[in-house]
C-alpha cells in the first residue's frame, strides 16, 4: 500500500508484512537489561516525539511462531534492566566504552569529570543511564566497535561546520535509545504501529536489529543537526526530524534488511 506524508505531498511505497520470516534461531544470547526514570534532558525533551503513533491491526501479529515469540522477549528483558553501579558487569562496559572513545587516555575512575568530556551531564555517568538504563550503553559500545569511525566522528563533532552549543554526546546516545524503544513500542506486548511491526521482522532476521538501528539513527541525528544548523536548544526539534526521517526510510518498500536503508551507508567501519 502507499500512504502519504503529513502534508499531503510525497507518496511512500510501504512494504507489505504477509511474509514472516520462519527462522527463529537468528535470536539468541544477550544480556537482560534498560529502561526506567528520565535523564533531565529525556523528561523535557521526548514526550511530544515519542507520542506520534500509527495503529495497525492486530492480525498482523497473530501468526508469530513460539521461537519468534521469544526473540521479541529477550530484547524486551533488555529494556527491563537498570544501570547498576554495583554490578561488575556494567562496570567494566563503562571502562570499556571509556577505552574505546579515548584508545591511550587513563581514565582515573569510573566518577571522575574525564567523563564529562565524552557528553555526560557530570562526572557520573550512572545518573543518566537512568532514562536508558543498561541497554543505552551497550548501545554506545556496539557503536564504538562496530562503527569506530562514525563513533569518534560524532563523539568529537568532526563533520560539518558546529553549533556554538553543540549537543552532549553521550546524552545524546541515551535519547536516542529510549526514543526507539517507544518508537517501536518494546514496553507493550506487542508492537502497536506499522513501523513497530517492521521493527519486528527485522529483528526476527537480525538479533542486532535495534543495536544496528541506534548506529543509524544516531548517524542520521547529527545529519539533521547539520541539515538544521541547530544549537543545543534545537535538540528535540531535530529529534522529532529524525524519527520522521526513520520512520521514512522503515516504509519504503525496498527495505528489506536494515542494510537496504538509505541512511545506513552513513555508516563507516
Amino acid at each position: 500500500m502507499r500512504v502519504v506524508d503529513g502534508k499531503g505531498g510525497l507518496l511512500v511505497a510501504v512494504r507489505r508484512l504477509s511474509q514472516w520470516p520462519a527462522r527463529g534461531s537468528g535470536c539468541h544470547s544477550s544480556h537482560a537489561e534498560v529502561v526506567t526514570g528520565s535523564t533531565a534532558w529525556l523528561g523535557r525533551g521526548l514526550a511530544c516525539v515519542c507520542a506520534q503513533r500509527r495503529e495497525i491491526d492486530g492480525r498482523l501479529l497473530l501468526n508469530l511462531t513460539p521461537s519468534q515469540e521469544e526473540c521479541l522477549r529477550r530484547l524486551q528483558n533488555r529494556i527491563i534492566v537498570t544501570y547498576d553501579s554495583s554490578n561488575k558487569e556494567h562496570q567494566e562496559a563503562l571502562w570499556a566504552l571509556w577505552y574505546y572513545a579515548y584508545p591511550g587516555v587513563e581514565l582515573h575512575g569510573l566518577i571522575s569529570n574525564q567523563w564529562k568530556e565524552m557528553g555526560w551531564q557530570g562526572k557520573d555517568p550512572s545518573t543518566d543511564f537512568r532514562g536508558g538504563g543498561f541497554i543505552s550503553l551497550e548501545n554506545l559500545l556496539f557503536f564504538a566497535k562496530n562503527y569506530p569511525k562514525s563513533f569518534h566522528a560524532l563523539l568529537r563533532k568532526q563533520d560539518g561546520v558546529r553549533a556554538m552549543w553543540e549537543y552532549p554526546f553521550s546524552v545524546a546516545g541515551v535519547n536516542i535509545t529510549f526514543m526507539l524503544i517507544q518508537m517501536f513500542d518494546l514496553q507493550a506486548g506487542r508492537p502497536r504501529s506499522m513501523v513497530g511491526a517492521i521493527f519486528l521482522k527485522l529483528l526476527l532476521e537480525n538479533e542486532r536489529a535495534f543495536d544496528m538501528l541506534y548506529c543509524i539513527t544516531f548517524k542520521m541525528m547529527d545529519q539533521q543537526w547539520l541539515a538544521m544548523h541547530a544549537s543545543y536548544m534545537d535538540f528535540n526539534l531535530v529529534m522529532k526530524s529524525t524519527r520522521r526521517q526513520l520512520e521514512r526510510e522503515l516504509l519504503l518498500e525496498d527495505t528489506q534488511r536494515i542494510e537496504d536503508m538509505p541512511s545506513y551507508r552513513l555508516l563507516k567501519r
